[in-house]
This record gives structure tokens, sequence and C-alpha cells, in this order.
């Protein structure tokens, strides 16, 4: 399991993340605010399966 995701892609991810899981506690406070967890996971593990399966990357190629 290789990085998928670059800097700003895991930025984002946690962002987005505390905001949608802020809403299972602040707002609405329905249970769909804990969909939240699955890019704050993404983002702080930098491994996103679905990047993997289309074979897409936004980190920066690895140089020798």
């Amino acid at each position: 399991m290789t990085n998928n995701e670059g800097g700003v892609d895991r930025v984002v991810r946690v962002v987005v993340g505390l905001g949608l899981i802020s809403l299972a506690f602040v707002g609405p406070q329905t249970p769909w605010g804990w969909i939240g967890l699955i890019p704050l996971i993404t983002g702080v593990v930098g491994w996103c399966p679905a990047y993997s399966i289309f074979g897409l990357k936004t980190c920066r190629p690895k140089t020798n």
C-alpha cells in the first residue's frame, strides 16, 4: 500500500472530513455526518482505495 494522495489532497480530505463529522454534533445532528470518517481516514493515511481502483495518483513521483 503506497501513498497515492498528494499533500494538498490530504489536507482537503482532512478538512472536509472534520467538517462533515462536526455535522453529527452541530447543525442537523444526523448520523450522515459520520460519513466524514472516510475522507478523514484516507487523508491521514495518505492512501485512497478508489484512487487505486482507477489508477489515479495526486502525489509527486519519487525521484532517485
